[in-house]
């Protein structure tokens, strides 16, 4: 009965009308994608806890989808000094880069890219101007292998609704030296906003992304939504990013799939440090062989925050290797949960693919659930899978505070070094000072 309720509160403002609004001036193509991915989602039911993906997260209690409305996406200035001074104080962080983007309200009010790597065909616009500019790009990859509507109840809807996003793309063989850094702001209350990021490396290229997310604590329940696609060619380097550092009352809900081919290193980080409730789903595809692919993941909870990151390792070509390091630490009444699984297909022979889950239970009342799995249809595989639920180390902080460490230092010590090996694993400039600092003030308000 919840579930119908849910169902039908949401359609209130997300409707068939709310789509097709949506493909007013858009090539036929988008239009018919759009109609398409809405059809997909009214025929597919809501996810609950009887689904194994989602038992540990109950939508009819976590996500109030019957009091959002469409938040309204509007074109505004490019004027940094009328930006919020949350989303200035982040930009000011990333002046390093090959290039920025930036969205507020889901909209995208800024872009620049080094003339060197544009003359070089480099391309970081809005998608909605990909769409127009570059649509033998965008239609092949958008919605189509990586997240398709099939995906999922949610991947159709920000299929069907998305209003703008992110398109990245690195021709083959230029390799860019610095990340490019895309910075987006929350602050409408009450709304839902839907964007997607495309990223394509054609062959051989070399590029890093740092996606971050921010808002101020929220009146009341907004939801973000965010698809994005990585699609790494033969021999290409992509490393990707995403940070969120949004407020209280935030549901930040991200599909992520990457397909790395033959050769190619595509390795992802997922920071996940603000928000109420936090969904990560992400399933790391390795299409040819000699494809790699590191997968990290930090989160660190307090108060009443719940975490769930719902991974897959799908190994469809064989002689590649994936590598999976999520680590959290909880205070207070915060939840992770993790849901892990490797993949190997028929025929993926000469897979390496590991997954590991650690958790720091800093309070009585935290709580994480771990769940790794796999699933082999090959003979010839080196696969191992472990997870682990504990406390501070006492022997650590003893020895800290025998030389001299006040308790709430020491512990801020040990948190830092046990989250720290996740942020060394990927060395990206600014990136791991940034993502410390915010851990840091996080430590110190509860010390």
């Amino acid at each position: 009965m919840s579930d119908t309720k849910t169902i039908e509160g949401v359609t209130d403002a997300i409707n068939r009308e709310a789509v097709q609004a949506r493909t007013a001036g858009e090539p036929a193509w988008l239009a018919s994608r759009r109609m398409h991915a809405w059809e997909v989602y009214e025929d597919t039911p809501m996810p609950t806890t009887r689904l194994e993906e989602w038992r540990y997260t109950d939508l009819t209690e976590k996500l109030l989808l019957d009091s959002l409305h469409l938040g309204s996406v509007e074109a505004r200035p490019d004027d940094p000094s009328t930006f919020p001074a949350g989303l200035r104080q982040a930009m000011d962080e990333d002046r390093e880069a090959s290039g920025h983007l930036v969205l507020i309200d889901g909209a995208v009010v800024h872009t620049d890219i080094r003339e060197d790597l544009s003359g070089k065909g480099v391309i970081l616009c809005s998608l909605r101007e990909a769409v127009e500019k570059h649509p033998e790009l965008v239609e092949t990859h958008l919605a189509t292998a990586a997240v398709p509507p099939e995906e999922g109840k949610f991947q159709a809807l920000n299929a069907a609704l998305w209003t703008d996003g992110v398109f990245f793309y690195v021709p083959r063989g230029v390799r860019l030296d610095l990340p490019v850094r895309v910075t987006r702001w929350i602050s409408e209350s009450g709304a839902a906003f839907f964007s997607r990021t495309l990223i394509v490396a054609e062959p051989t290229s070399q590029v890093s992304y740092v996606d971050e997310i921010l808002s101020d604590d929220l009146a009341a329940q907004t939801l973000t939504s965010s698809a994005v696609e990585v699609i790494t060619q033969d021999g290409a380097q992509v490393q990707y990013v995403a940070v969120q550092r949004m407020g209280r009352n935030a549901f930040y809900l991200s599909q992520q799939r990457t397909l790395a081919y033959r050769d190619s290193t595509l390795d992802t980080l997922n920071v996940n440090l603000g928000g109420s409730v936090t969904r990560v789903d992400l399933n790391a595809r390795l299409m040819g062989p000699g494809a790699n692919s590191d997968m990290l993941g930090l989160y660190f909870g307090d108060a009443d925050q719940h975490f769930d990151h719902n991974t897959s390792q799908d190994h469809v070509a064989g002689h590649a290797n994936s590598d999976l390091l999520y680590k959290g630490a909880l205070d207070e009444g915060s939840r992770a949960v993790f849901r892990g699984v490797i993949r190997v297909h028929e025929g993926a022979q000469q897979t390496d693919a590991y997954q590991t889950n650690r958790n720091l239970l800093l309070s009585d009342e935290a709580r994480a659930d771990s769940l790794p799995n796999l699933e082999i249809a090959a003979d010839d595989v080196k696969c191992s899978h472990g997870a682990t639920v504990g406390q501070l180390d006492e022997e650590s902080l003893f020895y800290l505070m025998s030389r001299g460490l006040p308790q709430a230092k020491a512990e801020r010590l040990v948190v830092l070094g046990f989250l720290g090996e996740v942020l060394s694993r990927l060395p990206l400039g600014g990136v791991q000072e940034k993502v410390t600092r915010a851990i840091e003030e996080k430590l110190a308000s509860h010390g």
